[in-house]
């Protein structure tokens, strides 16, 4: 590997000068690459020795553009049999937000810098935060597939990331999300007494199984009839619908688990076996016998049910615009103590209630809202105890 100076005159006899740095990487080819300084051709050689030596240097003639990684990354994703939903978020990122300003863009030639610019851009451009976060994964997920490949020797969104997990970035994203709050993100006690007794009609079963079984919205519509067993009072969550209504094996392996039963939601649900058509297999179907949409269930039951309850904002719109805000419910009816109304279950219990991977999922999301050991009452019998 060597620097050397090349010298030439233009056709209007003015001397010019470039760097060329003349190597041969680690398959035998020998590359040619100039630069305008020789100092950035010198950064350049001893980065390209440390590449070569370590088998994972690939030259910008054997590498491609973003746009081409992006079309070998969807296809990828494609024969390893992701979801429908997944992928069509993915070719959405691609074709609306990293095609357009990074697509002729060679792989070789991104770097830490170049990601930074395009997180501005997008951020300058009016993406939200939780946006530029997904359309990041996704570049990062590409550069790993273009990695795989020998397209590309380094992954600087997954390095760029990796440092940020450590830094302020992670810190300030925790502050900004701050806790779930009851009244804002999860509905109160007095707000769910309000919405239960306003249930009625076809409504009803689908939104008390909600409330009191914390089931994500594609499970409560995948859930069949096959996985209720009304006489133990328990239901088994074996698979879910997606947003296009593909029936399919739940999030991961801890998704799939029984939950118990209480007597109202039990009796909901015999009310509604003897009015579904003889061999139906899903529960809440459509009056066409197909899986309901969630846009279905959101916008004709939850928000009625919500705005007949009384539980609007100012404008009297519905007070909670998602489903998800029923499986937050359920997780903090679990962890409220049995004198205050709860269960008083254990983070263990719970996380086997909601189906998460770990018991540290659980804790971030819903750590606040166990009972602490330190209130005012046993700190005071604590202190009284201590000093008589």
């Amino acid at each position: 590997m060597s620097v050397r100076k090349r010298t030439w005159k233009t056709a209007a006899g003015e001397e010019r000068q470039a760097w060329l740095c003349d190597y041969t990487g680690q398959s035998g080819k020998r590359h040619v690459k100039t630069f305008a300084r020789k100092k950035d051709a010198d950064a350049f050689i001893a980065k390209a020795k440390v590449e070569v030596r370590e088998g994972v240097h690939t030259a910008d003639s054997d590498s491609v553009t973003i746009r081409d990684a992006a079309d070998l990354w969807l296809t990828t994703g494609a024969a390893r049999g992701l979801e429908r939903a997944t992928l069509a978020a993915y070719e959405q990122h691609a074709r609306l937000h990293i095609v357009p300003s990074l697509g002729r863009v060679k792989l070789s030639r991104i770097s830490a810098p170049a990601v930074r610019d395009f997180e501005d851009r997008l951020r300058t451009d009016g993406r939200s935060a939780a946006m530029i976060r997904k359309i990041l994964t996704s570049l990062g997920s590409m550069l790993s597939d273009a990695q795989e490949r020998g397209l590309v020797s380094r992954n600087v969104v997954r390095d760029l990331g990796s440092r940020r997990k450590k830094g302020v970035d992670r810190r300030a994203d925790k502050r900004q999300k701050g806790h779930l709050k009851v009244g804002v993100d999860i509905p109160s006690r007095e707000e769910i007494r309000a919405i239960v007794g306003a249930l009625q009609g076809l409504w009803r079963p689908v939104l008390l199984t909600a409330i009191f079984t914390g089931l994500r919205a594609s499970e409560l519509r995948g859930l069949r009839w096959a996985d209720v067993d009304l006489k133990k009072g328990e239901l088994y969550v074996r698979q879910r619908a997606d947003r296009y209504n593909a029936i399919g094996a739940p999030k991961s392996e801890s998704g799939e688990r029984t939950v118990p039963l209480p007597p109202i939601m039990a009796n909901a649900l015999r009310e509604l076996r003897l009015t579904c058509p003889v061999g139906a297999d899903i529960v809440f179907v459509s009056s066409r016998g197909h899986v309901r949409s969630h846009s279905n269930i959101v916008f004709y039951g939850w928000h009625p049910a919500q705005v007949a309850a009384g539980v609007v904002t100012p404008d009297g719109a519905a007070q909670y615009p998602g489903l998800h805000a029923l499986r937050h419910f359920y997780a903090s009816w679990c962890i409220n103590r049995r004198e205050d109304g709860g269960l008083g279950l254990t983070p263990k219990l719970v996380q086997e209630r909601l189906g998460h991977s770990t018991i540290g999922m659980t804790l971030d999301v819903y750590g606040h809202l166990f009972p602490r050991g330190d209130d005012g009452s046993e700190l005071a019998a604590a202190e009284k105890s201590l000093l008589g």
